[in-house]
């Protein structure tokens, strides 16, 4: 019977804890992190590989060969691309754990409000200044998913184009990079409908798949825009109860500070009092 009484105790003593665990968590910066992570990896995974079936495809049906050196040319932007895309990954990363600290950190901060951890000035500087740098993070991928669109459109047109080859026999209608800035206006990179190295381009996977591949990185763009809008609205309303506590905090600490001092003075009275009866 004890033992029993025991292992009810240790199971509510698990309970309580892990009830207090959860209660915690700070459940708006988690989502908000779990969908920028799952946003910026969808993007940048998708991104890397649809940059290189584009090498891929510009090499094999295009005929577009890397210049000699170090010049600017398509294959090198890609490759800054690619660096770049390996950068957002890492930053983002980073960020996410940061916004997550700082979840717990203000969630801490308002419910051991009367405790021994106490909200300072540098932490509502620190709120502050998440603020203003997820706004620029969010102007920042607002730019990237309208960059991201750019090749959803290019591809698209080619890909309608291949679903209706159909339609189009006896048209005379051509690809030409030069329209797209992809190689110099003096180079003609052309395939037209019709030709076999078109046929060859519409069967292949390369195509469908780089298509796709960059439709799946503008969603992730898309979701990470999300996620910063999200953030946000948890960083904003954070920051204003965190304030709203800071000038309940003030209070209570001079409302005890009152209350000492009315008790020192009653106490001095007393004294007198008593000083003056013997």
């Amino acid at each position: 019977m004890n033992n029993m009484t025991s292992f009810f105790f240790l199971l509510s003593g698990c309970m309580e804890c892990c009830l207090k665990c959860l209660g915690g968590i700070p459940y708006p910066s988690l989502i908000a992190t779990i969908l920028l992570y799952a946003g910026v990896a969808l993007f940048c995974g998708c991104g890397h590989e649809a940059l290189s079936g584009t090498v891929t495809i510009l090499q094999n049906y295009f005929e577009v060969i890397r210049g000699p050196g170090d010049g600017l040319d398509v294959f090198t932007i890609i490759d800054i691309i690619k660096y770049v895309i390996y950068g957002i990954a890492s930053a983002f990363f980073v960020y996410g754990i940061l916004l997550m600290v700082e979840g717990f950190f203000t969630s801490g901060a308002i419910k051991d409000l009367y405790g021994d951890f106490k909200i300072t000035t540098c932490g509502r500087c620190v709120s502050a200044w998440f603020i203003m740098l997820t706004y620029i993070f969010m102007l920042a991928w607002l730019g990237v998913t309208a960059f991201t669109s750019l090749p959803v459109f290019m591809y698209f047109n080619i890909w309608t184009i291949c679903q209706n080859m159909t339609v189009l026999e006896g048209a005379s209608l051509c690809l030409d990079l030069r329209q797209f800035g992809v190689v110099p206006i003096g180079e003609e990179k052309t395939v037209c409908a019709g030709s076999e190295k078109f046929y060859k381009m519409c069967e292949s996977n390369e195509l469908d798949m780089t298509f796709h591949l960059f439709v799946c990185a503008l969603a992730g763009a898309g979701a990470a825009v999300i996620a910063m809008i999200h953030y946000l609205m948890v960083l904003s309303a954070n920051w204003a109860y965190v304030k709203d506590a800071c000038k309940m905090q003030k209070y209570e600490d001079c409302k005890s500070k009152e209350e000492q001092e009315l008790h020192d003075i009653h106490s001095t009275r007393s004294k007198e009092r008593l000083n003056a009866y013997t």
